[in-house]
């Protein structure tokens, strides 16, 4: 049976049972007359490649509710680009983002020379611009946002993510979206093995503080599927880094009340793309994801009032080694009585490469913390800029064109 625990700080919405996809989706069409919703995809070209990417558009094909798809394509050459085009012309509603285009390189000159830059290329970048287009337009109140990779995506994770924002008779601002990563094995190591832990460590240390509660009562922190209002898309700040599921949630609790805040379960099982771990290099794959998911906390804990001392960052290390060791002997035993495969010592391995990660954080973050990662908003960009939007959508439409 499934859970249904209410636990933490924010609403939960439970999968209790199969869902039927068909009521959703008719409910859905109805609440867009009122809340029309927008679907932004941040994407590398690999991911059309792989077949990941074609399969989530050809399901959209049969979604009708929505009121707009923005497509952003990142590290995509123009024979790329016009392949990706073609491939996808026919679906209707949908606006493509060249983000390696002039067209988007020259507002990218505008916005930096206005001091005003979102950063080099990256799934922050991508999905802060995106949801420009969507603002500029002016036409969607609700803005979805999911990853690309997703192998085995279905209507059914789409209807249940936007659902709780879309429908006019609740009031959440925000929902997360949340999953099991199961196969023959577990996965999602970054959250099992480093995110819990590591908040739990923060928690022994600092105590009971209000966003470390709001932060744990999240099931699936690094999802990467959200759904919120448009006037809190004008409002937060993304990151530039990997930081940018933790940071987003960050300027949410920032901005909006807790009792407007939720999270749903969208799929009995979630696959895609998984990041390799090399112990002695923090700057690739899941140990850099780790780093900056770090520095994040450490920053949003900053602007909460908590000063760090020297000790701090080598203490919070031991105090999650030890909590992340019990965690996964727990983890251990969970997967034997569900007869999985557990390789004890590569999940040991990346624990301790982890705790290094962390204490490597808490060095870069010590030397400069500040919050430079983060856009500015939406609004002080079209406050500074006020026909940059409207720019936006021409240079959008201008490489779109491009033969």
């Amino acid at each position: 049976m499934s859970d249904f625990f209410q636990n933490g700080v924010i609403t939960t919405f439970h999968k209790l049972g199969k869902t039927d996809v068909k009521r959703l989706e008719q409910e859905l069409k109805k609440f867009s007359g009122i809340r029309p919703i927008a679907l932004v995809l941040p994407s590398l070209y690999r991911e059309f490649e792989s077949g990941a990417l074609p399969n989530i558009m050809g399901t959209l094909r049969k979604v009708r509710y929505l009121n707009e798809i923005v497509l952003c394509m990142d590290k995509c050459n123009i024979a790329q680009f016009k392949r990706v085009k073609k491939e996808f012309s026919s679906i209707k509603k949908l606006s493509l983002i060249w983000n390696d285009g002039p067209g988007l390189k020259e507002c990218y000159r505008i916005l930096k020379e206005n001091s005003l830059s979102p950063g080099e290329a990256g799934k922050g970048r991508a999905v802060w611009i995106s949801l420009g287009l969507v603002l500029g337009r002016g036409e969607s109140r609700v803005i979805a946002v999911h990853d690309c990779d997703i192998v085995n995506y279905s209507r059914e994770l789409l209807a249940r993510l936007c659902y709780p924002v879309a429908t006019p008779n609740y009031e959440y601002t925000f929902c997360k979206g949340y999953y099991s990563r199961v196969t023959d094995r577990m996965y999602g190591r970054a959250t099992r093995l480093f995110f819990t832990p590591f908040i739990r460590a923060l928690e022994k240390i600092l105590g009971h503080l209000p966003f470390l509660v709001y932060i744990d009562s999240f099931r699936y922190a690094l999802a990467g599927e959200i759904v919120m209002r448009r006037d809190l898309a004008m409002a937060i700040r993304i990151p530039r880094d990997w930081g940018l599921e933790v940071a987003t949630l960050a300027e949410v609790y920032r901005s909006v009340t807790l009792n407007r805040i939720c999270q749903v379960d969208i799929a009995d099982n979630y696959e895609h793309k998984h990041q390799i771990l090399t112990p002695d290099d923090p700057e690739k794959g899941i140990l850099k994801m780790t780093v900056d998911i770090t520095k994040s906390i450490f920053r949003t804990l900053a602007l909460e009032g908590v000063q760090f001392p020297d000790s701090f960052f080598k203490t919070l290390s031991s105090i999650y080694l030890r909590i992340a060791q019990e965690t996964v002997v727990r983890y251990e035993n969970d997967a034997a009585i569900n007869g999985l495969n557990f390789d004890r010592h590569a999940e040991s391995t990346a624990v301790e490469a982890f705790a290094n990660g962390i204490q490597l954080a808490g060095d870069i973050f010590w030397k400069s913390h500040t919050t430079a990662t983060l856009i500015p908003n939406w609004h002080r960009v079209a406050a500074a800029l006020p026909s940059f939007l409207t720019q936006l959508e021409a240079a959008v439409k201008k490489d779109i064109e491009i033969n």
